[in-house]
């Protein structure tokens, strides 16, 4: 039974995948360094140690390839879903560095000019494992939003009407994995570890019968026979009066027969992993929610992140932002730059940067091409405006237009990541939800960039903004960094 219900073939696949791309960039690293250390930079290794320079780089790479495996970065409960994957890599690499240390200096096979060139295989071994996870990432989630491969069918078990918001949710978000494929409905004489009634179906139920678009397959004491019917990789259960505890557990000995997984729906949305703990008490287990912090050392590592980076990009881009300014003064008429009042952290107004992009008096005829906006909530957004320059919609398009909020970012106003710098009228229309966006600085880019900018639907937008102000972390900042290039590059959803 396990063999035939176990894990969908993709997915080995995939973890093998995986295994193998790691092995490549890690022994990739490690044969660079044994490069490097044979260069006059380092000094050739002189006859004596050749053999050591050898098994130096094998081992670190061996154990590398050990620590990855031993973190479960492979598990896919995490791999290509969230920032855990990335957590585990790093913490991979951390232990491995660790050991290898301890390893040479508690024994004299290694000394320090033996050890010193490979600590060069880490950032580049480390950049590697991370990039090519996200390309791995990148071609899962392609595959999810063109058909339904690289999917894990889920039959989804609870009263009807939990049972369809359920279905729904894994059904609209393809991009998780998730399938809902079959229900299971309690029947009325089901409860508390009672003996299954007579009929394999609710009263309420009629075959064929459909929630949310997938088929009724039965009542709890189905489950089995169920998973087994449409082969599913997983149940997903609503807890409920009659879902009790003792039920979930005989669900999860049958399942654990037929080798499916069994997952328990939590009403907690919008909520990272990081923030939750599971506290074992006597008969229950209790999930710990740890409240968003909004100041403290995290915030300070976000500020150095902040004046660091931007200072460097604003060197490095300083010839672009030359070019663009001379393209804006001698192609249009009006000022340089275009000062626009912005709701900052705390509901502090400051005044954002960006050059312009449309012709002066631009903000005046608004109401007059009202009937034209395209966006919704509070925003105003048009693809094609009339008040933007030529060079304006180019600029807008590859968002060159916004690189002189680096001043911003350098003046402690704004961050590199964060919520969209929202106008003032539009916070006067914030609801208590939306007001949640300004517990942290606003951004030059976030998660509402790099999901589609905009393309996305208001809702959305300000659904990633408090996601991000609740839960963010500096490796999260990294990746929408990442992210934001491959989006500006390819200009979707701006204009």
């Amino acid at each position: 039974m396990r063999a035939a219900l176990g894990r969908p073939a993709w997915q080995a696949r995939y973890q093998a995948r995986l295994r193998f791309t790691d092995a490549l960039v890690v022994v990739g690293a490690a044969v660079v360094a044994y490069v490097l250390d044979a260069t006059p930079l380092f000094g050739a290794p002189s006859s004596p140690n050749a053999l050591r320079s050898v098994i130096v780089p094998a081992l670190v790479a061996a154990v590398w390839i050990g620590a990855l495996a031993a973190s479960n970065s492979y598990d896919l409960r995490v791999v290509g879903r969230d920032l855990t994957e990335y957590r585990r890599i790093l913490s991979a690499t951390w232990t491995s560095v660790s050991v290898l240390v301890l390893t040479a200096w508690l024994t004299s096979f290694a000394e320090a000019r033996d050890v010193l060139p490979q600590t060069i295989a880490v950032p580049l071994g480390l950049a590697g494992l991370i990039a090519s996870r996200y390309a791995w990432r990148q071609s899962v989630l392609r595959a999810r939003r063109e058909g339904s491969s690289c999917m894990t069918a889920v039959l989804v078990v609870g009263h009807r009407e939990q049972a369809e918001r359920v279905v729904r949710l894994i059904n609209d978000a393809p991009e998780r994995g998730l399938v809902a494929v079959g229900a299971c409905i309690p029947s009325d004489g089901w409860a508390d570890g009672m003996q299954a009634p007579d009929t394999s179906l609710p009263r309420d139920t009629l075959p064929g019968d459909e929630v949310a678009g997938v088929p009724i397959l039965g009542d709890l004491s189905r489950v089995g026979e169920a998973a087994a019917l449409v082969r599913a990789s997983a149940v997903a259960v609503s807890a409920s009066g009659r879902i009790t505890t003792e039920v979930v557990r005989r669900l999860a000995w049958q399942l654990e027969r037929a080798g499916v997984d069994l997952m328990l729906t939590a009403e907690l949305s919008d909520l990272a992993v990081s923030r939750v703990t599971v506290s074992p008490a006597s008969g229950i287990s209790l999930l710990h929610v740890a409240a968003p912090r909004f100041e403290g050392h995290k915030f300070h590592v976000k500020q150095v992140m902040d004046w660091s980076l931007a200072a460097l990009l604003t060197l490095l881009v300083s010839p672009v932002l030359v070019g663009v300014g001379l393209a804006v003064v001698l192609t249009s008429k009006g000022g340089l730059f275009y000062l626009s009042e912005r709701v900052g952290r705390g509901g502090k107004i400051f005044r954002m940067v960006k050059f312009r992009t449309m012709h002066v008096g631009a903000d005046r005829e608004v109401l007059a091409l009202a009937t034209g906006n395209e966006a919704a909530g509070p925003l105003f957004k048009m693809r094609s405006d009339p008040r933007i320059t030529r060079v304006g919609r180019v600029l807008r398009r590859y968002s060159l237009d916004e690189l002189p909020q680096l001043f911003n970012v350098l003046s402690g106003q704004m961050s590199l990541v964060g919520p969209r710098p929202a106008l003032p009228h539009e916070v006067a229309a914030y609801e208590e939800r939306m007001q949640r966006r300004l517990l942290v600085k606003p951004g030059m880019t976030g998660m509402w960039q790099v999901s589609g900018r905009s393309d996305l639907p208001w809702d959305e937008a300000v659904r990633l903004d408090v996601y991000y102000a609740e839960n963010w972390t500096p490796f999260m900042d990294l990746l929408i960094l990442a992210q934001t290039a491959r989006a500006v590059v390819t200009g979707r959803g701006a204009y």
